[in-house]
């Protein structure tokens, strides 16, 4: 298993500034035989940059990397750029999981290739290299995104055609940005998947939502139809006022009923006035009533 730097779709140099053409070169990623600044350093030499967009690096991928790198040593070199504040050391620029797999297998030196960078271009490649990378979960994506757009002044067009990412892709991607830290922490932490994320952003309470995902196994088709249940039009319950029923009007009811033989209801408000009703179920019962009545 390798950790190599992607290569570009398309012309992604030429779009984006010093940052994506220092990474990968005019036409292919470097290579031992070909790049002249190849070398190797101690490994205590190296450090990761501060510009280093991601959070989280997988247990068990890093696990097999080291692996690898244990058998057959690093493939490809890892970029780095001379330290600013401390000229003896040396900062990377990608391959910052190569490194972290040298170091678990106990390698005492890594090989490098050495750029002439400033901050400014040490960010955008660090940005650019992270988000090419497969694993990088949606919140380091989302964040990423918005940083190259808002500290290089990137377009999300620009993004995409560099990235092979579509546009609204990058744009669902930064959206997800705005929903609340809980949320975002359990995006990161994989408690939810980038498909739950995106279903989220349109709830009214997504933290909410999100714990019943977790609580509750949420498919992303169940979130949907929850997310349908809490925009359809709620009915309002309309509170009827409430009949008055005398007492003695109540006892009335009662011995009506038993005299004639058939259910009897008294309706009466406050002020004395109301309806009775005669309940019967067939025209017998009725003769027989309008006969009592008459009698």
């Amino acid at each position: 298993m390798s950790d190599e730097t992607p290569r570009p779709r398309g012309n992604v140099g030429r779009g984006l500034g010093r940052g994506l053409s220092a990474l990968f070169g005019d036409d292919e990623t470097p290579t031992p035989q070909s790049h002249e600044n190849l070398r190797s350093l101690p490994i205590e030499q190296v450090k990761p940059s501060r510009f280093q967009p991601r959070r989280n690096f997988d247990a068990e991928n890093l696990d097999a990397l080291t692996q690898s790198v244990r058998e057959k040593g690093i493939l490809q070199p890892i970029l780095v750029r001379r330290d600013p504040s401390e000229p003896n050391r040396y900062e990377i620029l990608a391959g910052e999981r190569r490194w972290r797999a040298a170091q678990a297998a106990q390698l005492h030196e890594v090989p490098v290739i050495i750029r002439e960078m400033d901050d400014r271009g040490a960010s955008e490649i660090a940005l650019i290299e992270n988000i090419q990378r497969q694993d990088l979960n949606a919140i380091e994506e989302g964040e990423g995104y918005r940083r190259l757009i808002e500290e290089f002044g990137h377009t999300q067009e620009e993004l995409g055609r560099a990235l092979g990412k579509s546009r609204s892709h990058i744009a669902n991607t930064m959206r997800l940005l705005g929903l609340p830290e809980e949320v975002k922490t359990m995006i990161a932490e994989g408690r939810l998947s980038a498909g739950h994320a995106r279903a989220l952003v349109t709830a009214r309470d997504p933290l909410a939502l999100a714990r019943r995902i977790e609580q509750e196994g949420l498919s992303v088709r169940g979130i949907e139809a929850a997310l349908r249940d809490e925009k359809a039009p709620k009915l309002k319950l309309v509170k009827l006022p409430q009949r008055y029923k005398d007492a003695n009007v109540d006892a009335l009811e009662k011995q009506l009923t038993l005299l004639l033989g058939l259910k009897v209801t008294i309706e009466s408000d406050a002020k004395g006035s109301g309806s009775l009703a005669i309940h019967y179920r067939s025209l017998d019962q009725l003769d027989d009533v309008l006969k009592k009545l008459r009698g």
